[in-house]
């Protein structure tokens, strides 16, 4: 057995062990693989897939989010969060995402009692466990969620393999993180600048797939009156000889390119700097 069954083996266990389970459904790679192993070890009657609504999610992922959902068997529910009424979301410290996954457990913890679910789970891997950036893991943990993947030392790469070898659509799907993380820390989150990134991101990729230029990820940060493009390493060079292609980037007043490309957790630089 190699490593990977063996990990996939603890995970299912633990699963079972937990009975019945709310599994907190982004749409993403680490959550869509949950909510898949746990429909095969419990069965799709005792799971129940949660996407949260927010002006944080994009709404091109929501569409997705459902039909995965469908494609396991499983209900899903869209509850609404409202992260906007907390001073430490908007504020948009170090630690927003404490404050964003502590309305996330609010809403599903609830939830899961009135479904008569044992649990509530999220997508966290063994990856994220040890990236110090990650405040929501805390925020999950004083609520009471399982972390099964983290628990079953699943890293991100295993995710994708174990996805892939499973045929789930989403082992090769790009990180998809939720619209303040695209805001610099220090800027209010504001539907209004959640809504221009999302415009800016949608429109960009359109730009893009039209001029003949296929792009996997696609970031625009919001550094306030400017906007920072990352787009896959191999297409920086493009871009930056197409300006007109950014012209698809409104409601700022500069846009820039950022030369290293597309970078995951970009936005913590200036936290690692002054650590």
């Amino acid at each position: 057995m190699s490593d990977l069954d063996t990990r996939l083996a603890d995970l299912h266990a633990r699963l079972r062990d937990l009975g019945t389970v709310l599994v907190a459904f982004s749409g993403g790679a680490d959550s869509a693989f949950l909510l898949a192993a746990a429909v095969r070890a419990l069965g799709p009657d005792a799971v129940v897939a949660a996407t949260a609504i927010s002006p944080s999610l994009p709404a091109s992922e929501l569409d997705g989010a459902r039909g995965f959902a469908l494609d396991q068997g499983v209900a899903h529910h869209t509850p609404r969060t409202d992260e906007l009424a907390r001073p430490g979301y908007v504020a948009n410290g170090a630690d927003r995402c404490f404050h964003c996954k502590a309305e996330l457990l609010d809403v599903l913890t609830p939830l899961a009692a009135e479904l008569g679910l044992a649990a509530v789970a999220t997508g966290t891997n063994a990856d994220d466990v040890v990236d110090r950036f990650r405040p929501g893991i805390r925020a999950a943990a004083r609520a009471g969620a399982a972390t099964p993947l983290a628990d079953a030392g699943l890293t991100k790469d295993d995710v994708r393999a174990a996805s892939d070898a499973w045929g789930l659509v989403t082992a090769d799907k790009p990180a998809a993180a939720c619209l303040s993380s695209r805001v610099a820390y220090g800027l209010q989150i504001t539907p209004l600048r959640l809504g221009r990134v999302e415009r800016a991101e949608r429109d960009l990729r359109r730009a893009l797939t039209e001029a003949g230029l296929t792009v996997r990820d696609l970031r625009v940060r919001d550094l306030g009156d400017r906007a920072r493009v990352e787009v896959d390493a191999a297409l920086v060079d493009e871009l930056v000889r197409r300006p007109d292609l950014l012209e698809a980037v409104a409601g700022f007043d500069a846009v820039e390119v950022d030369p290293r490309g597309f970078r995951s957790g970009s936005m913590n630089d200036a936290l690692r700097r002054s650590s």
